[in-house]
């Protein structure tokens, strides 16, 4: 039970989150890495990525379909952290501090936890819960 609560909680987050992107990519374009090239389309295409992951997680009538949305969205989350790195070190660089330490640090270590939420809720792992035999 409480696994299908985060389930569709957690799809509710990146169903969002993906409309964010593409409705207004702004934010996401400023934290950018500047290294990186044609940044508007990643914007778009991650939004797209967590619209995608999202209704694969919420949907309930394939079980593999669910697994391979939750390990994409595993994928999606280790693969924007470095976005996230970028905007702790810019943010943090500014006169003001930014949004601060109470904010960035929670959010380095909630990236991690996205990811084991992803697969647990999926189904693709039972660690820690699981029962050795």
């Amino acid at each position: 039970m409480i696994r299908a609560a985060l389930r569709i909680l957690l799809a509710l987050f990146y169903a969002y989150a993906g409309y964010a992107h593409i409705a207004r990519p702004e934010p996401f374009l400023a934290i950018m890495p500047e290294a990186l090239p044609a940044p508007e389309a990643i914007v778009f295409w991650t939004g797209m990525a967590e619209l995608l992951g999202a209704a694969a997680l919420i949907q309930p009538f394939s079980e593999g379909l669910r697994k391979a949305g939750a390990i994409g969205l595993a994928l999606y989350a280790v693969c924007v952290f470095p976005a996230n790195i970028n905007h702790f070190i810019m943010d943090m660089a500014r006169a003001d501090g930014g949004f601060g330490l109470a904010y960035h640090v929670p959010r380095m270590i909630t990236q991690p936890v996205l990811v084991w939420l992803a697969l647990w809720v999926g189904g693709v792992t039972d660690w820690p819960w699981r029962r050795r035999t």
